[in-house]
This record gives C-alpha cells, structure tokens and sequence, in this order.
C-alpha cells in the first residue's frame, strides 16, 4: 500500500510500507532471545504467542526490498523502543491471524535497523522488525538488554551539532533534514540543529566554541552542499590544526622557521611557519574593502549559538590542558547529509547521494580518514603585500577554467543548481587561458601519469609515449591503498601529530610554466552526477597525495572533446597531449593575474601566489567509503 503525506502525517516523505506475520516456534521449553556482538536472533516456544512484524520502508527512490532476514547485525540496529499494547494484527491485512485469532493485543517493542536491496547494496534501506508479548515485563526486559548492547557501541555518537543551509539545492536542506530528524530522534541522538541565516553563519560559530565546549560533542554535521561543509571544516581548522606552511622550492622566497626547516632545506624544501598575525581569515583595514568576497570571512555578528560557558573567568581552567582539541584525532567527525548542488564528497566517500544513508552512516557511527588540502595564499595580487592566508579544502582547488565558474555563476545563484551550465557554458565560449608558473614535488610514487601509446587511436595523444599508464586502483570501502598510508605514518603515538603531513624522502621540485586553461588539484576522485567518474578516477581518500591537473592552452574544439570525456563513465579524460597529471603531496603557484580566482570545494578564494599541501588524513568521517 501507498502512503502519501495526507494519510500518514508522522512521514515527512513518500513511503512504501509491506508487513507480514508469522509465529516462530522452537522445540525449547522458553523462549529465548539469543543475543552476541554480532547479531540478534528471535527465537519462540510454542506455549508463547510472539508476533514478528516485519515493516520495511523506503523513502523518495530507494527500491523496496521485499524480504527481510529473521535475525539482524547490531552493527545495523540503531534503535529500540517500546510500543503502546496493540493488535497482533498489522493495520494493512487486518485478515492476518496467528493460530486462528484476530485482533490479539500484546505489548509491543521494535528494533530500528537497516537493510539493503539486492540489485542496489549501497542505499541503505531504513526497516523495522515489531516484536510482542502478553507480559509488559518480558518486552522490557528485552527492551532493555537490546538498548544495553547498542549502548556499548562506542563508535556511535551520542552529541552532534547540526548546520542546515536553507536554501541550498532549492530548499532541499530543511526537507532533507524533516525526513531524516526522526532517525536521530530514534536513535537516541541528541542534536543541537542550526538553521543557517547568513554567509559564514557556521564558520563564526565554530571559531567561537571553546575548545571545551567542542570536546562535548561527538562530531558536527552539514545539511548542505560541498560549501557548507567547506565552511565548517574551516571553522573547526582555522585555529585548532597546527602545522606549518606547505614546503615551497627554492627561490620563492616566503619560509619562516622551526625544527624541521634545517632537515627540509637540505632536501630542497622551503618550510613556513603560520604567526599570529597570519590567523586565517581577517584582513588588516576595512574589513568592507576584503580581496575576497567568500562566507568565510568573520563578520562580528552573533552566531546564534546558546551554549552556556563552563568558565565564566577569564584565568585558564585548572587542567584546562586536558581539554586542547587538536587535529588529527580519534574521535571527533565531521558528517554531510547531501542536499546542494553537487555533492561531490559524499559521493566520493559513499557512493550515493541519499540523505538517508548519510543520516543513518553517522548514526551508526561509522568511520574513516580524509585528505584535506591545506592552501595558503601568500599575495592576492600581484601589487598586492605579503599575507599568507590559509584555507582548507576537502575535494578539489581549482585555478582558471574552474575558478571563473564560480565567480560566474554567483551571478545567477537564482537560478539554482543549472547556474553551474550556463556559467560553465559562457566561460567556456571565452576560451581564456592564463600564464602561470607551478612547482611541484615529484616523488617516487609522483611520477607523471600519462597514457600509453595504444590510446593513439583514439586521436588523444600521450603526454610521453614511452610510458604506460599504470592500472586504475578505484578506492572502494576497506581500500588498502589508504590503510597502508595511514598505517605507515602511525607507527608511534610521537608520530600521529606529524602524520597528518606527507614527508618525502629526497623530494625533487619540477617547475612547469606557460599559457594554461586550468590548474586543479583533486583531494578525491570528485564524483558528481554529471562526471561518474569523477575528475580522477583513482584519487583516494587518504593516500596524503594531490592529482595535480594542468591543462595547457589547445584549440577549443580539442578542450570541449577533453570535458566531454568526464562526463562517459570509464572513458580517460587525462590522456591527451595537452593535459598533465601528477601525483604529487604538494605544489606552488604563481601567477601575474590581477584577478586570479580560485574555486575551494566550491567557493571563492582570490589569490595570485598559492602553496598547497595535502595533510593525510587529517579529519575523520561518518563514512566507509563507497561500495561500488
């Protein structure tokens, strides 16, 4: 049966609902339930009317799946309540009877879990197992024991701050959480849900938490698109991650130093050291007269916020100490419940575009590490002073083709996600390309990706016929090509600080220069669902490596043959004569444009002269990866 919002006012979405009866009986004297780590299993004496009601629901296009197991992973339980005494019966087979009564009355309770359809494992399908006996007592005893053993769960969150962007994707953000608030009501998930009413709403929320009020939660979520994400990831960094600057070659001119400035000299590296004059985002002067025009920028006005203070004295608590947050940790997380324009991570780092699945990957807590380039701008023009400037970025930075998009289609942001087409079109039409110079550090495992001499036949020269183009490795969920980049920089606990940082052994600068259509850096594969593929197809989540890009200036027809092959799945868009792609842990940029604009997850970022690293595994997710 079909239920609609009109007949069924507690869904806030379109459900498909289906229930079956049926008595489990076993030779045993009692009833069991038999319980382990790894699963749940229902189990019923013949003395013992016991309903089983199985419920499964889907929401917008997630495909029903018709039969559910008769025991359930509590991995994938993640929630348990006690139902009021009702009929045995369900209300949509009113003729369904166990041993020939009708309309039985018992005490009810039910396990929230997940499911997954056949033909489509990667959405996960929200379902319901309805268990119910004549004593009340038994149903909570069990009730109890079920909630004891999702409570020692210890990777489930049980505090999440929650930033809904009202009018991303056309409003999908507040429907997309109505749908999946009552998931987290279910799984017993406090949420402290933000509604966000301006540019840069999350960012100055976050800088302003305490870092005690931080620790208190289990993770922040974004409701939003790649920007809101951007923007909170760079309120949690901006002032908590320490670092240096990324490595520069010799001659650029801007280093500070620290202890491994010495070592990173001798191997050809420049090394900086951020000062509290360069904190991220403010600017010396009028702060109405910024090079940027981006939400990331502190406004000064209030955040909305009522978190109330554990000192109210300005001396520093006793064993304040205890309560520093730094990155990489092991316990906060950042989530995204997808509903902008793109939704280039989330289908990065699971495969799907689903507001339900993401909603239902935090509740149950699950985990993994991301790469996160850290770019600082040291000049925003070229006449302008010195003043590095750092932002973070989760899924692509991108120079030239990439930055005027964005710039072009704030112009048309009324017109929703098709703003991407048209301004991607009239940049397009413009052809402009722009002299640049880039520097990047080549590595062993850095060498320049190119294509091998078969591919001639399709017209796309190779960069350097001699070498072949290795085999793909696609990241999946369990990659190994992240887990053997994690392990091996985390072989100490003196270690976790710095292995955050890709340190090469005898790094070598390589400079490339000319007349460029784009630059781009890839942090991930940036799935989206006009590139199936992605813009690199075999970027992974946490490696510690950039896919620097640079495609040189080619004949128009030769560059729309190369963009239209991102959008064929399985096709190589990188394979031409005039596109370079490196592997590489960091890279520096200059340029002598006095309107260089560059395009962060999504968002603006003028700068002339740019130093991008990647920090390996910087941030956790509630994530696993994608399965297909």
């Amino acid at each position: 049966m079909h239920l609609n919002q009109s007949q069924h006012k507690e869904m806030p979405v379109y459900t498909v609902a289906f229930n079956y009866t049926f008595e489990l009986q076993m030779i045993n004297a009692a009833r069991r339930l038999c319980y382990s780590s790894c699963c749940v299993t229902m189990l019923l004496c013949s003395s013992c009317h016991f309903l089983q009601e199985l419920v499964s629901s889907c929401w917008s296009s997630i495909t029903l799946q018709p039969k559910l197991d008769n025991k359930i992973k509590f991995s994938d339980v993640y929630g348990v309540e006690l139902l009021d005494k009702g009929p045995i019966c369900g209300p949509w087979n009113t003729r369904t009877a166990i041993q020939g009564k009708k309309n039985i009355e018992m005490h009810r309770f039910v396990v929230h879990g997940i499911t997954r359809t056949r033909k489509r494992p990667s959405p996960w399908v929200p379902c319901e197992y309805i268990f119910g006996h004549k004593d009340l007592k038994t149903c909570k005893n069990w009730f109890e024991r079920l909630m004891a053993c999702i409570n020692n769960e210890g990777d489930r969150p049980k505090n999440l701050m929650v930033f809904v962007h009202p009018l991303c994707g056309k409003g999908r953000g507040v429907r997309n959480w109505e749908t999946v608030a009552l998931l987290f009501d279910r799984a017993k998930i406090k949420t402290k849900v933000i509604v966000t009413d301006r540019a840069g709403h999350a960012y100055d929320t976050l800088v302003s938490l305490s870092d005690i009020e931080l620790k208190a939660l289990d993770g922040v979520v974004a409701v939003g698109g790649d920007g809101l994400f951007n923007e909170i990831l760079n309120g949690i960094l901006s002032s908590r991650y320490k670092a240096s600057y990324p490595p520069t070659p010799e001659g650029f001119g801007y280093f500070g130093s620290n202890e491994n400035c010495e070592e990173q000299k001798r191997n050809g590296l420049n090394c900086s050291m951020p000062t509290p004059d360069s904190v991220n985002t403010t600017f010396p002067g009028n702060s109405t007269k910024c090079d940027d025009h981006e939400p990331l920028l502190s406004t000064s006005q209030p955040t909305g916020l009522e978190i109330p203070s554990l000192n109210t004295n300005k001396e520093p608590c006793i064993g304040e100490q205890d309560h520093i947050v730094s990155f990489p940790n092991d316990w906060f997380r950042l989530g995204i419940i997808p509903s902008g324009s793109t939704d280039a991570i989330v289908l990065s780092t699971t495969g799907e575009r689903d507001p339900v699945t993401s909603a239902l990957l935090i509740i149950l807590g699950r985990r993994m590490s991301l790469d996160i380039a850290q770019v600082v701008r040291w000049k925003s023009s070229p006449t302008a002073e010195v003043l590095p400037t750092v932002r973070y970025a989760a899924s692509f930075a991108g120079y030239g083709f990439y930055g005027e998009v964005i710039r072009e289609s704030e112009n048309y942001r009324w017109m929703g996600p098709a703003r991407y087409d048209f301004s991607g079109t009239m940049v397009f039409l413009r052809h402009r390309s722009y002299e640049a110079k880039v520097a990047f550090l080549e590595t062993p495992n850095s060498n320049p990706l190119a294509a091998s001499a078969e591919d001639d036949v399709t017209g796309a020269q190779p960069l350097q016929s001699h070498q072949r183009r290795p085999r793909r490795i696609i990241c999946r969920t369990n990659c190994f090509v992240c887990k053997e980049a994690l392990t091996s920089g985390q072989n100490s606990e003196d270690e976790v600080a710095d292995s955050s940082r890709t340190i090469c052994e005898n790094p070598k600068w390589v400079w490339s220069e000319g007349h460029f259509l784009s630059v781009g850096a890839a942090v991930i594969s940036c799935r989206n669902e006009r590139a199936p593929d992605g813009l690199v197809a075999d970027a992974h989540l946490s490696d510690g490596f950039l896919h620097l890009l640079l495609i040189r200036d080619c004949p128009l027809p030769l560059y729309l043959w190369h963009l239209t092959q991102f959008t064929k799945k399985g096709s190589d868009p990188l394979s031409f004569k005039f596109v370079e792609h490196h592997k590489t842990p960091a890279f520096t940029f200059i340029s002598s444009h006095d309107e260089s604009v560059w395009n962060l997850d999504g968002e603006i970022f003028q700068a002339c002269e740019v130093s991008v690293q990647a920090c390996r595994g910087l941030v956790n997710l509630f994530a696993s990866g994608p399965e297909v």
